[in-house]
């Protein structure tokens, strides 16, 4: 049992990570709309992805690449204030008092995934108070005006599936008039956007799913196909996987959910069987080997077409990064992102992670950073540019003997490492690692790779070698991601603050905005307006005109 309930909130992102959490290019080919996928087959033609210059932000990170990054947006606000009167709010919204699911606007709608906290609906009240539930809500992009909810009840499995008051960490992924979402009940959903449910897969009941905690996944969107994480992960003890048989990672029909395809991927079939008294031990030995999930599964996977071949991008719960051919489920390549002596523990001391950040694609490359549930506190991490054009084991090192430690490991002459950019630190160089734990997902735009810590640093380095730029420490912990727009660099911060940087290989800072309380979803762009949601408010605003 995890026990810091009031940190489960991280799961949004935009959550982050939900908390959940792009746009850059189709495998590198400069234009996203210029990538050769060839359209007589189950492959998205190129019309089947949005390109990054969309004026909307239809799903987490905007496109299938994920990469937080608005190329047309223009004349964004730098410096605002929220307080009544102000003309820099084009409108707020009331949202619960948790809020980590978007926000996405498409189609004129804004919605966001929060909790029942603060009830719409007094059916959804008990004596008064509000009914701790998931909630989906729809707004008018011109006025923020509320149209419509849909609320879900709370799993009775409790904290262990559905932690308290987390409410839907899902950010939808809309296309016309249809959008998807993993409710907190682990139900894939199908909507119309003025309201109406259309279709629903429940995971737990039709896959075997066990959800740690939360189901979160921000489904991804390709062609007539989705691709989700189901967030399958470990008991209450942090011990055993319950359903090692179900899947992790699932291509389903967008048209009616059904399942085309599924992998249990990272949970090994089992050669050894515990002995008596050591089931701990042993299953703390496969999660050291990169063999079976860590704890839970919450990130979302990320989609790119490299070399005519498209790829689905699945950030695996034991540390690794997968690329699966979208069409047939069969594995093209997997790296592992964490080094091969590196050992988990639920706290700072832990060196081993999997991923809250989403995988973010651009010039035929993955950039990820590795992290774990904030309430494990901050510790080391590692962040990856990672080259998609090989196959089968492209780690770093391959690992010769696991019968001692540190185990005994040879360099990989397959490796498709670019680069990496963490581990531990010298003494005397400030912080004992380089990178920390992250939940955010990188912004890669015009050469440089913008990519925040857990413990609030936001770093500028080289997109292309992992040069290091310039560094900033913003005293608070970061849950959201950077997003690039309009030559600036926005990031939200818990204590509150909006931090605005100007593009560019030097550090320079352009404002702080408070908010008023935490932010840890992530800023957004559409349509010439920067959409920021704090823990209990969503704000529209622009620049006056």
């Amino acid at each position: 049992m995890s026990p810091l309930p009031n940190l489960k909130r991280w799961l949004a992102f935009g959550i982050t990570s939900g908390v959940f959490v792009a746009i850059l290019v189709i495998g590198g080919l400069g234009d996203p709309t210029r990538a050769k996928v060839n359209a007589n087959t189950q492959n998205p033609a190129k019309s089947d992805v949005p390109a990054a210059g969309t004026l909307e932000h239809p799903m987490f990170g905007g496109t299938p690449f994920r990469n937080m990054v608005s190329s047309t947006a223009k004349n964004l606000p730098v410096q605002w204030s929220i307080e009544e009167g102000t003309k820099d709010v084009k409108w707020s919204a009331d949202l619960g008092s948790k809020a980590y699911g978007g926000p996405v606007i498409a189609g004129g709608r804004v919605f966001v995934g929060t909790n029942n906290m603060k009830p719409r609906d007094k059916k959804f009240t008990e004596n008064g108070k509000p009914i701790d539930m998931g909630v989906v809500m729809a707004f008018n992009e011109g006025d923020g005006k509320f149209l419509w909810q849909h609320a879900f009840f709370k799993l009775a499995a409790g904290r262990v599936q559905d932690w308290p008051r987390e409410g839907i960490c899902s950010t939808p992924v809309v296309e016309g008039n249809r959008m998807y979402y993993v409710s907190n009940r682990c139900e894939v959903v199908c909507a119309d956007t003025s309201g109406p449910e259309i279709w629903k897969l429940d995971m737990i009941k039709t896959l075997g799913v066990f959800p740690h905690n939360l189901a979160v996944c921000s489904p991804l969107l390709v062609g007539n196909h989705l691709f989700l994480v189901t967030s399958n992960g470990v008991d209450e003890g942090h011990i055993n996987v319950p359903a090692p048989k179900a899947p992790s990672f699932i291509k389903l029909d967008k048209k009616d959910g059904k399942v085309l395809w599924q992998n249990n991927s990272p949970t090994i079939r089992l050669t050894e069987v515990p002995k008596e008294g050591d089931q701990e031990s042993f299953f703390k030995r496969l999660v050291n080997r990169g063999e079976l999930i860590q704890h839970g599964q919450w990130s979302n996977p990320a989609f790119a077409a490299v070399g005519g071949q498209n790829q689905v991008i699945f950030p695996g719960g034991e540390g690794k990064i997968y690329s699966f051919d979208p069409d047939t489920g069969k594995m093209i390549w997997t790296f592992d992102c964490n080094p091969k002596d590196a050992r988990y523990e639920l706290a700072g001391t832990g060196t081993r992670s999997d991923f809250i950040a989403t995988p973010v694609i651009h010039d035929n490359k993955v950039y990820i950073g590795v992290g774990q549930d904030p309430e494990h506190e901050f510790g080391v991490g590692h962040l990856w540019c990672i080259d998609m054009t090989k196959k089968g084991d492209v780690s770093t090192e391959i690992v010769t003997d696991y019968d001692v430690y540190p185990p005994k490991t040879k360099p990989n002459p397959n490796s498709a490492m670019v680069w990496h950019f963490g581990g531990p630190a010298p003494k005397g160089t400030g912080r004992n690692y380089f990178f920390g734990r992250t939940m955010s997902t990188c912004a890669v735009h015009d050469g440089l790779c913008y990519a925040a810590e857990l413990a609030g640093y936001l770093h500028c380095l080289d997109a292309r070698t992992g040069k290091l730029y310039w560094s900033h420490d913003t005293k608070a912990q970061v849950w959201s991601s950077p997003f690039w727009a309009d030559g600036k660099v926005y990031l939200g911060a818990d204590d509150g603050t909006i931090w605005v940087f100007a593009h560019g290989k030097n550090k320079k800072i352009l404002a702080q905005n408070d908010m008023g309380t935490a932010v840890r979803a992530t800023p957004v762009v559409a349509n010439g307006v920067l959409y920021v949601m704090t823990e209990n408010k969503l704000y529209a605003i622009a620049n006056k005109k």
